[in-house]
């Protein structure tokens, strides 16, 4: 599903952000990047969706090559792929429906099947009575379970999720991390990263530790 080949990421004239990485992810996994901050956890993420070039290497997603795409061509690779943030990201003029709704009127499905899709996701989540509040008007629990509502409502193959319980107190957590192991067991493959001890002993599931942007456990 996910491969990388000696791939090298260099911001300026620095130690390298991704130094030398090497990694596979089967179909159906459920991995967690973890490692201190600077490790190289985002950025991995970051291009596995594309966002960031790398100098050396190869990525494969699946059997994408995504270092020869092009802003032409990066929506075979994104529209296979969602993306949870540590932030949220979600658009705060929009109400919870309107949030989760817009991820897929991009990909031009009809709007009987928005909102059919919609409401599946938000009943998943458990966010149905909050359907017309809007981001600030949630907690951050709730604004966490509205961008993996956002991110599954494609029903994408792949989830990425960067420190998506960075935020939360452990309780949050926990039922965050139950929602993602969830996707799992439906057929998504989830590499979730995290600095947290306390949500890698929760999830039993493979690790691999990064520092300096390196794999140093996998």
């Amino acid at each position: 599903m996910i491969q990388l080949f000696n791939v090298i990421k260099k911001y300026g004239s620095g130690s390298p952000a991704l130094d030398d990485i090497s990694l596979k992810i089967e179909r159906g996994e459920f991995v967690f990047l973890t490692g201190p901050s600077g490790a190289g956890k985002t950025t991995i993420l970051k291009v596995l969706f594309g966002w960031e070039d790398f100098e050396e290497g190869q990525v494969l997603v699946q059997g994408i090559n995504v270092g020869k795409l092009n802003a032409g061509n990066m929506h075979t690779l994104r529209r296979s792929i969602g993306v949870i943030f540590q932030d949220y990201k979600l658009l705060t003029n929009k109400t919870v429906f309107e949030n989760v709704a817009f991820a897929q009127e991009v990909t031009n499905r009809d709007r009987k099947t928005i909102k059919f899709k919609t409401w599946e996701a938000l009943k998943n989540v458990g966010l149905t009575p909050k359907k017309d509040s809007f981001p600030p008007q949630l907690s951050g629990g709730e604004q966490q379970r509205v961008a993996i509502a956002r991110a599954m409502v494609n029903a994408p193959p792949i989830i990425l999720a960067d420190e998506p319980t960075g935020n939360l107190d452990q309780e949050i957590s926990l039922e965050i991390l139950k929602l993602f192991e969830e996707l799992n067991r439906n057929g998504a493959t989830i590499v979730f990263a995290t600095h947290s001890q306390d949500i890698l002993k929760l999830g039993n599931h493979r690790v691999i530790v990064l520092s300096r942007g390196k794999v140093v456990s996998s």
